[in-house]
């Protein structure tokens, strides 16, 4: 009984790293055509043999997942920041860190900003669950942008102002998106003013052949 016992434990460990996601104690209990009662037991069991190693059972409700030791959590942040630094790159980054100091924004605004379409990295974005869109209260035609739990969670703040200098962040994103509505302001009155002056000496002419 005892050998049979281990080998559930066992299964049951393999079932739980390959799904790499929470297992109802219902549905362990259909895989391996066993009572719930036994599953349970097991589960105890496994929890047992686990202790003092990187990685436990966690329990919520009737489910049942395998996690990281919290005796690793320093570790797994770090390595969780890393990786979300190396495979985001420089565009993801920039994006990223646009929306962290301006959300929520639209998307159109992160387009100005950057100077370059940006559908792809802020998709990419809210796949990795770094992101999420809410509606638009000004247009309920499109949705703003702004970072999720989860990017604080990686990142170890507890709200969005802890990051880095970000009064001044926001401020100097804001100084420059109004400088570029400034250059264009001034590009178009440039531009009337060159029409006009065009006008102008249209009607000098038509005035001049008119005389002769």
């Amino acid at each position: 009984m005892q050998e049979n016992n281990l080998e559930l434990e066992k299964k049951i460990e393999a079932i739980l790293f390959w799904k790499g996601e929470p297992v109802s104690i219902k549905k362990l209990s259909q895989i391996f055509e066993k009572l719930e009662e036994e599953i349970s037991t097991a589960l105890k069991n496994l929890e047992t043999s686990l202790a003092g190693r990187g990685i436990v059972l966690i329990f919520k409700e009737d489910e049942v997942a395998l996690g990281t030791s919290k005796d690793v959590s320093e570790l797994i942040e770090k390595l969780t920041k890393e990786e979300l630094v190396r495979d985001l790159g420089k565009a993801g980054l920039e994006t990223l860190s646009i929306i962290i100091y301006q959300g929520p924004i639209s998307r159109a605004e992160i387009d100005y900003i950057r100077g370059v379409q940006s559908n792809f990295i802020v998709r990419n974005l809210m796949i990795r669950g770094l992101i999420e869109k809410v509606p638009n209260p000004k247009d309920q035609r499109s949705f703003l942008y702004k970072p999720t739990f989860e990017m604080l969670s990686f990142m170890g703040l507890t709200k969005i102002e802890d990051m880095p200098s970000y009064s001044e962040a926001r401020a100097e994103i804001e100084n420059y998106k109004n400088s570029q509505h400034k250059d264009e302001e001034e590009k178009t009155e440039e531009a009337e003013a060159v029409k006009d002056l065009e006008a102008e000496m249209e009607t000098s002419e038509e005035t001049i052949s008119d005389q002769k």
